[in-house]
């Protein structure tokens, strides 16, 4: 048996799959459905039509009511809290009838060097390629048609919320990936919105900032309740009922936060999937490092976060490829049961790999300066050339750039990193992804049972909240208290071999960096 009404549905548009959870009133995850898919390269632009938008949300939901009624012989009518995520950034704009301006431009461009150097110079604070007003300031300066015509700018995540709701907003955590935020008033701050209108006068446009971008809101507060348009659009089959109270939606750093019970001061973790992204909460302000993001937690604490555009994408094609052949052989593997025993084969190799080498860059990487990007595997004639070491290269290669966004922060920021804690599909085989990431950053790692749930699961607990908080609970205590307190958790460290093995592998991929700049230049 189940009451609906307790449980909470977490919704994430993921980089290649979107995903829904439903929780218990005991925060248990009980049921899930997804829909698989990929960006697309358009005319130099990384984008998704809105159509498969649509298509995704819709069969990932069908799919959740069918598991429901399978387990529990009850159809999905209603739950007590709803909530939707996505991957941050980009740019969706829209005219005041509704109608989409541009193509939806993901995180995953780097287009827009120019306007987060001009940006981030007006502001004395980064504002990376990908973040929301550095595609609408690149937008102005390349004098785009539709600029004149925007009534609305948002996020993937902003923009289903309010298909759902008809409410223009978004979480703390999510408008933080759209322009800088103040921490201590929970909104964009202000005194960097004057400068940017004052620029936007000066360019003759009628709009201001605050005109066009979503309103902010904090982990807790009402985001609107389904309509009966937002009902129809999420489940056409028409079972699902209006007036659903939904949380403020997030971006999948901030799902990633609360997933792994890391929003509180000091605490840390890392999402490692299609992007992989670190996330240490501060207790003080940074300096600005072109390689650092100052995003925030969906109570609104500042966050560093060390991006990188690419981890497992180059890993996924190896294992097709691996797959093929095994396919060839007549010994054909569940993809499943293949990844986890190429991640287990990883173990058996020399802690520098061996002489091996790769990139793993599928496209541009903000960390290392690349605007585009080339896979690239490589090797002396003398390496060591197995699979084991071939796996663990990849593995290594997965988390290479982000250990160079977090060297920054450890040694330049001296900001202490005593443990991680880890989720996304490179966790997802035990052992295997933690000690990889340990050896990068030389601290414990640890990965709940969880993890394997990652965003919509963190964003099903942003509706609990929402659902059951009393008076005055912060989100930190309620996760503490009512979620995680009897987790299961997993941690374990890299012995000194593989320390020592990570910092040599990395010695050699920052110097080989001429290689794949070689690489993008010649290919």
């Amino acid at each position: 048996m189940i009451n609906l009404k307790t449980c909470a549905i977490g919704i994430e548009l993921g980089s290649t799959r979107i995903k829904a959870v439903l929780i218990d009133e005991n925060h248990i995850p009980v049921a899930s459905g997804d829909f698989e898919w990929e960006n697309q390269l358009v005319d130099g632009i990384w984008t998704y039509p809105l159509d498969l938008v649509h298509t995704g949300v819709q069969t990932c939901f069908a799919n959740l009511k069918q598991d429901v009624e399978a387990k529990f012989g009850v159809k999905l009518t209603t739950v007590g809290a709803l909530g939707v995520s996505a991957m941050m950034h980009g740019y969706l704009p829209f005219d005041k009838d509704g109608k989409q301006l541009a193509e939806f431009r993901t995180w995953r461009n780097t287009i827009t060097g120019p306007a987060a150097a001009e940006l981030t110079e007006l502001f004395g604070f980064n504002i990376p390629q990908r973040w929301s007003i550095a595609h609408l300031w690149q937008a102005v300066l390349n004098g785009e048609e539709h600029l004149p015509r925007l009534d609305y700018l948002t996020t993937l995540a902003g923009y289903i919320h309010c298909r759902l709701t008809g409410e223009r907003s978004v979480g703390i955590g999510e408008a933080s990936g759209i322009f800088p935020i103040d921490s201590a008033k929970l909104d964009y701050d202000q005194g960097m919105i004057d400068k940017l209108d004052a620029k936007l006068a000066e360019r003759g446009y009628s709009w201001r900032l605050r005109d066009v971008l979503p309103k902010v809101k904090a982990a807790g507060e009402a985001a609107g309740t389904l309509t009966a348009e937002g009902a129809a659009f999420l489940d056409p089959a028409g079972d699902l009922q209006p007036g659903i109270p939904l949380a403020p939606c997030e971006g999948d750093a901030g799902t990633g936060m609360v997933a792994t019970n890391s929003v509180r001061a000091r605490t840390g973790n890392v999402s490692a999937g299609t992007s992989d992204f670190a996330m240490i909460v501060t207790d003080k302000p940074l300096g600005v490092h072109r390689e650092i993001d100052m995003v925030t937690t969906p109570t609104g604490l500042p966050v560093a976060m060390v991006h990188c555009n690419n981890c497992t994408s180059d890993i996924n094609a190896w294992v097709n490829l691996l797959s093929e052949f095994a396919e060839l052989i007549g010994a054909k593997q569940d993809k499943g049961a293949l990844f986890t025993m190429l991640f287990r084969k990883a173990l058996e190799g020399d802690p520098d790999c061996g002489g091996l080498l790769s990139f793993n860059y599928f496209s541009g990487e903000g960390v290392t300066d690349l605007d585009e990007g080339r896979p690239v595997f490589a090797r002396t004639p003398n390496a060591k050339f197995n699979l084991a070491n071939f796996m663990r290269t990849h593995l290594l290669s997965a988390l290479a750039t982000l250990k160079i966004g977090l060297d920054i922060l450890t040694e330049e920021e001296q900001v202490p990193i005593d443990k991680l804690y880890g989720h996304g599909g490179f966790f997802k085989t035990p052992e295997v992804g933690q000690r990889m990431l340990s050896a990068a950053v030389g601290a414990p790692v640890s990965v709940m049972e969880t993890a394997g749930e990652g965003g919509p699961y963190g964003m099903a607990l942003l509706g609990a909240y929402l659902l059951n908080k009393a008076e005055g609970e912060t989100l930190e205590d309620y996760l503490d208290n009512k979620v995680f307190a009897g987790a299961k958790t997993a941690t374990l460290s890299a012995d000194a071999a593989d320390i020592a093995g990570f910092s040599a592998f990395l010695q050699r991929y920052k110097a080989a960096l001429p290689m794949e700049q070689a690489a993008i230049a010649s290919l």
